[in-house]
């Protein structure tokens, strides 16, 4: 009996060690890790961890849908904690892995999974959009402005949504064009028919475009500046993508979002917007003549009326604006 008490207790000890040296692993989703948008912006914050700490992570990047399911699984059987996975399309497939591996930590961007064991991250994308719609809307010459986004989602929509709202609250004549790329997960990494779609905008009068598309987005950045026109980012800072044609970019913090999750992992559901920092806009040196002081001072007054509740900003995914 005490013998087999003791092996209970080894055997627990052995898994408590194990969870604890065990390698975080992250699974970039389609576009790859240096799309210079939102897979980049994750592998950022792994690199971030990396560097402090000085060890090691696992890491796979999808080429097509039918990996997810097995690429979450093969980290599992690795024993890695915690998993992460870059996207909601991931979201069916981690669901079922962690049941299956209840021991170990999982975490999801864009999302939410619910089970004791996983940790998802998601963000109030409108806010931001607001932002740099409202950026558009004064930038813009011509008051006419578009968006360009990827895989026609609500996800995506969210982040054309609060673009709108934003746009019109600068000019309430603003006419804005949209577009989606597709509806599979090719749509994020296109960039011929971003810049197509860019064009087709820029024809209907357009002078400012913000993409929300992932890798597509550098095409629609490519048409930008062939048409001296300006461009918006996402996710990451792209501003130096083509510097002196990208106004801003819509700054999604998911390099914060992985790092802390590494730092401090906590179950649950965790909600980024502006007052956590989680969103926002990008200034630097590469649109620093493009962003005038009056500019820049009159949606810095509506962020922090975002952020106090002054200004409401529709959610296109708990609300039927813009649909």
């Amino acid at each position: 009996m005490k013998n087999t008490l003791k092996l209970g207790f080894l055997a627990a000890a052995l898994v408590s060690t194990f969870s604890a040296w065990a390698d975080p692993a992250i699974i970039f989703d389609m576009g790859g890790k240096f799309d210079k948008s939102f897979n980049q912006s994750a592998y950022e914050g792994m690199e971030r961890w990396k560097k402090e700490t000085g060890k090691p992570y696992l890491e796979f990047e999808v080429a097509n849908e039918t990996q997810r399911e097995q690429a979450i699984r093969r980290m599992a059987e690795r024993g890695a904690s915690p998993i992460i996975g870059i996207s909601f399309s991931q979201a069916s497939a981690m669901a079922k892995v962690s049941k299956e591996f209840p021991k170990l930590q999982f975490a999801i961007i864009d999302d939410v999974v619910e089970a004791p064991n996983v940790q998802s991250v998601v963000f109030k994308e409108h806010e931001g959009s607001f932002l740099v719609g409202m950026l558009a809307a004064e930038a813009s010459k011509t008051g006419k402005v578009g968006f360009v986004g990827g895989m026609d989602i609500p996800l995506i929509r969210k982040f054309q949504c609060g673009y709108e709202q934003g746009a019109k609250y600068a000019n309430p004549k603003v006419e804005t064009f949209a577009n989606m790329t597709g509806t599979t997960g090719a749509a994020w990494n296109d960039p011929g028919r971003g810049g197509e779609l860019t064009k087709s905008q820029f024809a209907k009068g357009a002078d400012v475009v913000f993409a929300a598309a992932g890798g597509t987005g550098i095409g629609v950045y490519q048409a930008a500046k062939d048409a001296g026109k300006l461009a918006i980012g996402v996710d990451s800072n792209q501003n130096y993508v083509q510097p002196g044609t990208m106004l801003s970019s819509m700054v999604k913090r998911v390099d914060v979002a992985v790092y802390n999750i590494l730092k401090n992992y906590k179950a649950g559901v965790t909600s980024l917007g502006l007052k956590e920092d989680g969103v926002g806009y990008s200034m630097d040196e590469f649109n620093a003549k493009l962003v005038t002081p009056e500019m820049k001072k009159k949606v810095d007054a509506a962020k922090a009326d975002i952020v106090s509740g002054k200004i409401k900003v529709v959610d296109y995914m708990t609300a039927n604006a813009c649909k």
